[in-house]
């Protein structure tokens, strides 16, 4: 799954949660995120920005809906899970015994396999520890991490009801 069909899956309240804490955390983000989205649409940022939050929100998720956004909605995934949600990506490291520099962040290669087992025990615990939506939007963009993603975590991904995107 690609960052637009995530973006085009998900329930628009995480986007909304996504938006809020860059909002909140990291505002230089999420200002280049609408400056860098409104020029793709051949749009002045002041367009987007003379909206209500309530719109200037549906419109950044339209847009990052569209194919053409596609790297600018990963790097806002990436940023939003690697400084906002990095006890969630600590905990699924440790549980898939995945080396990491204690915030998250992987250390060395990705694993070439993962463990069926692991990986169910891991989402097991975690799905009742995180939003579901919240978790199963972080596991997608694990899996965007190698080309194709890994058979067992698109496996799960697809026929785990819990990690249902809406």
């Amino acid at each position: 799954m690609k960052a637009h069909e995530l973006y085009s899956a998900v329930d628009p309240a995480i986007v909304t949660q996504i938006l809020d804490w860059f909002r909140a955390n990291d505002r230089n983000v999420y200002k280049s995120a609408v400056a860098t989205l409104a020029d793709n649409r051949k749009l002045r940022p002041v367009f987007v920005q003379k909206k209500s939050m309530a719109e200037q929100y549906a419109w950044i998720h339209k847009t990052l809906r569209l194919k053409a956004c596609d790297t600018i909605g990963e790097h806002l995934l990436q940023a939003y899970l690697m400084s906002g949600q990095q006890s969630l990506l600590a905990m699924f490291c440790d549980g898939m015994g995945i080396p990491h520099d204690g915030k998250g962040s992987v250390v060395g290669d990705l694993p070439k396999k993962l463990d069926p087992e692991r990986l169910a025990s891991t989402i097991d615990r975690l799905v009742d520890v995180f939003e579901p939506k919240l978790f199963a939007v972080y596991l997608h963009c694990f899996n965007m991490q190698v080309a194709g993603g890994w058979p067992e975590l698109s496996e799960k991904l697809e026929s785990d009801a819990r990690l249902a995107l809406a």
